[in-house]
């Protein structure tokens, strides 16, 4: 496959030197079919060849391969070379393709990141086989676990026994002050789940689960951070629609705001969820629901338009990276990215910039119209009413007329 990227023999000769030659073929047919240029695989084939050279000359294997061992070559490269933004996701591409073809791991290091550690990979399976969860919510169970054994730089299975209580609570009031009431909630009871894992499978005896401390969320506490119509309306006015990236982001704020989905339902929208011939669209909600709704013009529209231009990949879902590697995105993040760029190219200062605020907009302007909150619930498909019941607090016209008279007030 290289040779299709190089002609001339002395670049040919130079590339097959090295302990990593073998896998060149690979990795270069990898890069072509998720959409890179010409021009970006030859760069990133020469990054792969010089690190096979310097492994070559300071006779490490491949199977050695770890942390330390790639930090050391990226220094070799900035003594003698210029280091590139993209040499690191080049050179962790490229194992990653290695390591599938070889069908074995690397050699474990200290640096090694703890999201790779086989308690995490173990702890992921469970997830995924006992409880059933989502993809989305084994992954933010195990980042919160494997953020935890980083920051006690526990290596290794037998080390868990050293964890102390305290070092559980001490985790949780350094990071839930860090984040909203949600997030910090949503840490504790991945770490609970963590450690009651851990216990039931007998790497540890004490019950750490009880020393996860709790995260004051009180319901109904907080109001829903919403945009007025008229805003929703200008920031997807000012969404460029030129150019093929622009096009994505116009059908993804569209979805957000005419049907008010959440950012990761987006992100796994697939090609066949969309029944153009009937006009619906098929949503996979949280907790395993599946949900058919009507899909409006525009909406359709707009998909329509993006896919007209989007780039050419077999990837299944609608939306894909604007640029190589052309792949779906991996998680609702990129969605709340898109909405924020929106936000602030249009002029708006909003304190909440994520992908929720649309959906908050929406709920709040069904009310504002006169629908009712279980309208609103349907809509937005809630699975219990106390979840819409919040909107009840945007509704200031309602709550005047069941207002009490202030003692001592205005007459």
């Amino acid at each position: 496959m290289i040779n299709h990227f190089f002609t001339h023999p002395r670049a040919l000769a130079r590339l097959r030197q090295g302990v990593l030659a073998e896998f060149l073929d690979d990795y270069a047919k990898s890069l072509h079919d998720q959409g890179y240029s010409r021009e970006s695989v030859r760069i990133q084939l020469r990054l792969i060849s010089a690190f096979g050279r310097w492994l070559e000359r300071k006779n490490t294997a491949f199977q050695e391969i770890d942390r330390g061992v790639l930090d050391g070559f990226l220094r070799h490269r900035h003594r003698h070379h210029s280091v590139q933004n993209g040499d690191v996701s080049t050179l962790q591409r490229f194992l990653a393709v290695a390591i599938l073809r070889q069908g074995t791991g690397l050699k474990q290091s200290p640096n090694q990141p703890v999201e790779s550690a086989p308690v995490i990979d173990e702890y992921r399976e469970y997830l995924s086989q006992e409880h059933g969860f989502a993809e989305s919510t084994i992954r933010y169970y195990a980042l919160f676990a494997a953020r935890f054994l980083s920051e006690e730089r526990i290596g290794s299975l037998p080390e868990l026994t050293h964890v102390r209580a305290v070092d559980v609570s001490g985790f949780v009031q350094r990071h839930a002050r860090r984040q909203s009431p949600g997030s910090a909630r949503l840490m504790v009871t991945a770490l609970r789940c963590f450690f009651r894992y851990l216990r039931y499978n007998e790497r540890i005896s004490n019950d750490l689960a009880a020393a996860v401390p709790a995260v004051a969320n009180w319901s109904l506490s907080s109001v829903p951070k919403s945009l007025p119509a008229g805003v929703v309306r200008r920031v997807l006015k000012c969404c460029s629609r030129q150019t093929s990236l622009g096009k994505r982001n116009y059908a993804i704020l569209m979805l957000l705001a005419r049907l008010g989905l959440r950012g990761g339902e987006i992100a796994d929208l697939n090609m066949d969820d969309i029944d153009w011939s009937t006009s619906q669209i098929s949503i996979h909600g949280k907790g395993g629901s599946h949900i058919c709704m009507p899909l409006p013009a525009d909406v359709g529209e707009s998909i329509a338009v993006y896919l007209r231009s989007r780039p050419r990949c077999s990837i299944r879902k609608v939306f894909v990276r604007g640029r190589a590697p052309f792949v779906a995105f991996s998680s609702s993040t990129a969605i709340s990215g898109i909405v924020k760029r929106a936000l602030n190219r249009a002029g708006v200062a909003s304190v909440c910039k994520g992908a929720h605020v649309f959906r908050h907009s929406l709920a709040t302007e069904l009310l504002r119209r006169g629908s009712s909150l279980d309208e609103i619930g349907e809509v937005l498909r809630h699975q219990s009413p106390n979840t819409t019941a919040i909107y009840a607090k945007v509704d200031l016209h309602s709550l005047r007329s069941i207002a009490l008279p202030w003692q001592g007030g205005a007459k």
